[in-house]
């Protein structure tokens, strides 16, 4: 059971833009573009409403075909890597 931070917090640093059929976060610090998919760019924009990831998970639970198990390991990833990057400051 993978488990997901309770909270995310999106840098103030970061620009969220829809380039064509790309979105892309830009990192005003370091210059350095980041490309998401489309459920990852679902996944950054209801985060970056409030930012609860149990809530965001029930909501692309219902928008997308796909089982729990998948899309918890999908976020806990991108989440990850995201924080990694100093993109999102994770809150436990």
């Amino acid at each position: 059971h993978l488990n997901l931070p309770k909270k995310v917090k999106i840098s103030d640093n970061v620009l969220f833009q829809q380039i064509n059929n790309e979105c892309v976060l830009l990192d005003m610090d370091s210059e350095q573009y980041f490309g998401l998919n489309d459920v990852g760019a679902r996944i950054w924009q209801i985060l970056s409403e409030d930012g609860d990831t149990e809530k965001a998970l029930s909501q692309l639970l219902a928008e997308y075909e796909t089982d729990e198990i998948t899309l918890r390991s999908d976020m806990v990833n991108l989440l990850t890597e995201l924080g990694n990057e100093k993109l999102i400051i994770i809150e436990n």
